[in-house]
Parts: C-alpha cells; sequence; structure tokens
C-alpha cells in the first residue's frame, strides 16, 4: 500500500497537468526509498523500478503497459493486471500480501544504491535514440 503522502504527491501532479509517468516517478521514488531503508530488497534496480510502477497502476495512475517489443509479454500483461486494478477498488488478500513481502525480505539492499542506479539511467539511456 503506497503511502499517504505519494498518492497526494502524485495527485498534485495529476492537478498540474504532468505526464502519468512523472505522476509514477513518485511510486518509483518511494519504493527506492523502502529498499534503501531495509523494509524489503530488491534483485535489481529494474525491480524496483518495476515494483514502483505496478503500484502507481494499482493506486489509479492511467500509465500504459509498455509497447510490444519493449519487455515480454508476461510483462505487458502484468501491467495490464495492474492497470485493471487500478480502475476497481480490491484490497490485496493478507496470504498474498504477506508472501510477496517476505519473499522482496530476502532480496538484497545494494540493487538501489547511487551506483547502480547511475548504471540503470544510462543503460537506459543507451537503448532510447537520441534526441
Amino acid at each position: 500500500m503506497p503511502e499517504k503522502r505519494t498518492i497526494e504527491r502524485a495527485k498534485q501532479d495529476r492537478r498540474e497537468g504532468k505526464a502519468p509517468t512523472t505522476q509514477a516517478g513518485e511510486f518509483v521514488r518511494e519504493e527506492i526509498e523502502h529498499v534503501r531503508e531495509g523494509k524489503h530488497g530488491a534483485r535489481s534496480a529494474k525491480q524496483a523500478i518495476a515494483i514502483g510502477l505496478s503500484k502507481a497502476r494499482r493506486a489509479g495512475v492511467k500509465l500504459p503497459p509498455p509497447r510490444k517489443g519493449a519487455t515480454s509479454s508476461a510483462t505487458r500483461k502484468r501491467a495490464a493486471r495492474d492497470l485493471q486494478a487500478g480502475r476497481k477498488r480490491r484490497r490485496t488478500s493478507t496470504r498474498r500480501s504477506k508472501a510477496t513481502t517476505r519473499a522482496l525480505k530476502r532480496e538484497s539492499r545494494g540493487s538501489v544504491s547511487r551506483s547502480a542506479l547511475s548504471r540503470q539511467a544510462k543503460s537506459a539511456a543507451r537503448r532510447r535514440k537520441a534526441a
């Protein structure tokens, strides 16, 4: 469950007419902070970002799933499911929630270090074409 502060920031961005990716950035930032605080871990910076985007979609940010070819079909399907979950309110079962948290707690914390995030940003920039 995202923090109230994060949801407020995202709503503020929406009111200001900012892009859905900007609104989702608040959730990604929150997720990175959680890993840094040691609430749980992530295998890579990419996973931390994915969790943040998933939370954003579930919180109602109209962030479309990645385009075909950008990622695997399973990722696209999951993103579409998250988007659907954001449209209708339904609590996650306690059992599933605990299982997810337990799995994440076993992951490493170094995946969101400054150097790891820098590496991720550079590789993502390399994949994009020149502006």
